[in-house]
């Protein structure tokens, strides 16, 4: 016997969890994306003068240049100061906040670098501001913090998308992802590799990102630290390189 054709069908298996996950997931889809436009492509971060100086020449360089990247930069830097910012920013803790965006600036050790974290973050802003949301106005923030560097525009971008339930630890995820993303991207166009490869390397990356956050949530801010010597002398190189593809 055929149901009356006015009764409403039932629901799907995972129907009623949709739109719950729509809210939790695509905001951090959105922002890992390298169509967000925030110039995030035109960066090597020291990988490109890392392969004019031999150091990355293939696959397997490239994929531990980029593994060991993460472990000493994001994981001991970027990523806790970002889960901090995020709730700074809910609770508009403004001092916190300055003092935060202040560290990133004096943690850049080289011109390009600084200038990268500067733009990305001013970029951001300015793609917050396009989306027109009721809940965000430039306006309302500190002269010193309507500008911020990239992490601290990121932790806000966070901040505003999410819902305010959901931990700011999700969004590390999303951050860590684009920076993947963009990295494999770049070793691709300078080393240079196949797709292939680059998916590869991709796939080392995401299985140790879970890691990187795991020891980036368990810092304190004070065991916070963004020394990575080789990295800032290639970066100091590539400022004067005679042939580059990259801005930094």
């Amino acid at each position: 016997m055929k149901p009356p054709l006015d009764r409403p069908a039932a629901p799907l298996a995972g129907e009623v969890a949709a739109p719950v996950l729509a809210d939790a997931l695509l905001p951090l889809m959105w922002l890992a994306s390298p169509a967000l436009p925030v110039g995030g492509f035109s960066y090597s971060e020291g990988l490109e003068p890392a392969v004019e100086a031999g150091r990355v020449r293939d696959e397997a360089s490239a994929a531990d240049w980029l593994a060991d990247q993460l472990q000493l930069g994001p994981a001991r830097a970027e990523l806790g100061l970002i889960a901090q910012a995020v709730e700074a920013w809910r609770q508009q803790d403004w001092p916190t906040l300055l003092r935060l965006d202040q560290w990133v600036r004096s943690t850049r050790e080289t011109a390009e670098l600084r200038l990268q974290s500067e733009q990305m973050g001013r970029s951001l802003i300015e793609w917050l501001k396009s989306l027109q949301r009721p809940d965000f106005s430039p306006q309302q923030l500190p002269p010193a913090l309507q500008a911020p560097t990239y992490p601290l525009a990121y932790a806000l971008a966070l901040a505003v998308q999410l819902p305010p339930g959901q931990p700011p630890a999700h969004g590390l995820y999303a951050y860590a992802f684009g920076w993947a993303e963009n990295m494999v991207q770049a070793a691709i166009k300078s080393v240079p590799l196949g797709q292939s490869a680059g998916q590869r390397i991709l796939q080392r990356l995401c299985a140790e990102i879970p890691a990187a956050i795991t020891r980036a949530l368990r810092q304190r801010e004070d065991e916070r630290q963004a020394f990575s010597p080789m990295l800032a002398i290639l970066s100091a190189r590539h400022e004067t390189q005679y042939s580059r593809l990259f801005r930094s």
